[in-house]
């Protein structure tokens, strides 16, 4: 289970994000996340679950025994759940879809599937995905 210190550092580290991203978008340019070198090979990961529009792989924090993110390919302006446009529809089903086999397969008791959107929802990497966890019994509130 997490502790109070490794979620408060969560948060601070999603306040950090969501400043940079802020002035990125006024100066109009978005920054090579963690993501976009995983999916470049500059940097790499424990793979979970790869498609042609999506890919899983193991989170370096583990918040659960099992904890997987999963992020969509294409980033195409997707970097936070509220900006999703009509036409991006279609990923954000298959992204559900998926969340909904890797959480069966590796978590066959259950399993939650979170999106962190924005600073006060804990975002910390502006490339929208949603982490998969489980492998023991969840609480409420996480």
């Amino acid at each position: 289970m997490a502790s109070a210190s490794s979620s408060s550092d969560e948060v601070a580290k999603a306040q950090e994000a969501a400043k940079d991203n802020n002035n990125n978008e006024q100066q109009q340019q978005q920054q090579p996340t963690v993501f976009d070198k995983i999916l470049s090979g500059e940097w790499s990961s424990d793979k979970v679950y790869e498609d042609d529009q999506v890919l899983a792989f193991k989170d370096i924090s583990p918040q659960a025994p099992f904890h997987a993110v999963l992020i969509p390919k294409e980033q195409n302006g997707l970097t936070q759940l509220c900006n999703a446009r009509e036409d991006q529809k279609a990923i954000l089903g298959h992204l559900m879809f998926v969340a909904a086999q890797i959480g069966q397969k590796e978590c066959p008791n259950g399993y939650r599937v979170v999106v962190n959107d924005g600073k006060d929802g804990a975002q910390s990497v502006y490339h929208l995905h949603l982490h998969i966890l489980g492998g023991r019994q969840l609480t409420w509130p996480p």
